[in-house]
């Protein structure tokens, strides 16, 4: 990890709007404004004309520009290789497309604190190997020198202890660690995660999530519901119209949002010449909805029971994405718990916020022999420690020797404190074994089908005239950031053997350099 000259912000990288915050010199987490004087920009993307695109724009005119031209929800794409969408005559990926947003949060903070070099980025907890990656290479797409990757809701518990006045205070005596359940619940990714930590170590104790489960589907209810009301009064199914429905999810949207205050409102759809007005309560919203809200309470049930906890043994319940400002999350989680969930953090900011600290604390460790480091940042952070968890297993397809079918060999199991690495031995089945090749799985279940594919991982460069059955022992590692690696050794010459992972659906270092230079030409504003 290398810090460049430049300033050093942490981002959060969000499926419906996206922030971008520092610590200040008097160790404060503090947003950055964008243009138009916002701690938020949308995560939304308008492909304007050849080299220029809108980021942010304004929702209501996203809503009614060529569906053809927008581009929304990037994040639950991310590294997802199916995913196809082309600008300018060449096929843009997802990493791109987030990159652009990324550039957008970059320029308009320049404007405000000069320039910026380093940044981390934050990802769900449950984002795979693959997802954190194509965020690394968004990051690096967008002119960042990516320092770090960090789960959103570890960020959020580090916001939570300095707003507290908790973080990196020694003096402060706590009888025990303090537990806490971060529920995060934003636009597009649901994580569940508890927390221990005393002022100066943190340690995820177990997470879970849904990459697919967020605001967005309670507004896609609603625009359900709509769309039903409408066939059932004109006998059209209006659900194909792109153009119809970029609209009406908009105004599902800003519907969800006046149902936080009120209790009941009204969504207008107009669709050829025809148009409807329905009402909804807020009772009916709850009800349209109550499986979302009941898959992140069993989420948050087994998170309980994979940490070995009840929820009386919690000392908080912290709130963070937009999504819980909703009415149903904190009465749902009071009668789940019997807590009150702490309501005190910026829902909105809170993850930025806590990504500059984990950027400052990277950076005073980075800069502790630097005469020219903050001596006051540097005392507050340089002592923090944090410990996470793997959200995935990790494994390896294997053949079981009793029923002959393959299986998923977990090597490192889910909720592993990370960095671990672990080693399996494999054998050469054949003399004068050139090469091994292994597939790499991520995921928990016995059947290799019901995991993800990492890529195939390929051993090569073994010594010559190896006999049949040498051993090869293989080490699979996670970093902190939950990033995976393996290396390789064949243990009859000791000899290290070379190691590359085919990651699938991964971008080359030469596409992303490509991509690069392509950004670096786009007017984005």
């Amino acid at each position: 990890m290398n810090f460049e000259k430049g300033n050093t912000v942490g981002i959060d990288l969000g499926t419906t709007f996206s922030s971008i915050a520092q610590v200040n010199e008097n160790g404060e987490p503090t947003p950055i404004e964008n243009e138009d004087d916002d701690v938020e920009t949308a995560s939304l993307i308008l492909l304007a004309e050849s080299g220029h695109v809108i980021v942010g724009p304004n929702r209501n005119r996203a809503a009614m520009e060529d569906p053809e031209n927008v581009v929304e929800r990037i994040k639950r794409h991310m590294g997802v290789s199916s995913y196809k969408r082309t600008f300018d005559g060449r096929e843009i990926t997802p990493e791109f497309i987030s990159a652009l947003i990324l550039k957008k949060l970059k320029q308009d903070a320049e404007k405000r604190i000069g320039a910026i070099s380093n940044a981390v980025i934050t990802v769900p907890y449950y984002f795979n190997d693959s997802r954190r990656k194509s965020t690394q290479d968004a990051g690096k797409i967008a002119g960042f020198n990516v320092i770090d990757i960090i789960n959103e809701p570890t960020a959020a518990t580090l916001t939570y202890a300095w707003h507290r006045g908790e973080l990196g205070v020694t003096h402060v005596k706590m009888d025990k660690p303090r537990r806490i359940l971060v529920y995060d619940l934003g636009g597009g990714t649901f994580d569940s995660t508890i927390v221990e930590y005393t002022p100066t170590h943190f340690h995820v104790l177990a997470t879970d999530g849904d990459v697919k489960l967020g605001g967005v589907d309670w507004n896609d209810r609603l625009a359900d519901h709509v769309l039903k009301a409408f066939q059932e009064k004109y006998g059209i199914d209006a659900s194909a119209s792109a153009k119809a429905l970029q609209v009406l999810r908009n105004d599902c949207d800003l519907a969800k949002i006046r149902l936080t205050k009120e209790t009941e409102t009204t969504i207008s759809f107009r669709h050829e010449s025809k148009s409807i007005m329905v009402r909804i309560t807020r009772d009916e919203f709850d009800r349209l909805t109550a499986d979302l809200l009941q898959r992140t309470a069993d989420t948050t049930e087994f998170v309980l029971e994979q940490a070995d906890l009840e929820f009386g043994q919690l000392d908080a319940i912290v709130l963070i994405g937009g999504s819980t400002l909703m009415p149903q999350v904190p009465r749902m989680l009071k009668e789940l718990t019997g807590l009150d969930p702490y309501t005190e953090l910026d829902p909105h900011t809170a993850v930025a916020k806590g990504a500059s600290i984990h950027a400052a604390i990277l950076e005073a460790k980075y800069r502790s022999n630097n005469t020219e480091s903050n001596e006051k940042l540097r005392r507050m952070f340089e002592g923090i420690h944090q410990e996470d968890v793997n959200s995935h297993g990790l494994g390896i397809v294997a053949i079981d020797p009793k029923s002959g079918k393959a299986v998923n060999h977990i090597m490192i199991p889910r909720n592993t404190t990370l960095p671990y690495s672990k080693s399996q031995t494999f054998q050469t089945n054949k003399p004068n074994q050139s090469r091994i090749s292994v597939q790499v799985l991520e995921g928990d279940a016995p059947d290799p089908i019901a995991c993800s594919l990492l890529g195939k991982c390929r051993i090569t460069g073994l010594p010559d005239e190896l006999a049949k059955g040498t051993p090869v022992e293989v080490t699979y590692s996670f970093d902190k950031s939950g990033r995976i690696s393996v290396s390789a050794r064949e243990k009859v010459s000791n000899q290290e053997a070379n190691i590359e992972i085919e990651r699938k659906g991964a971008l080359t270092d030469e596409q992303v350099d490509t991509f690069m230079e392509i950004a670096s030409e786009y007017v984005v504003e």
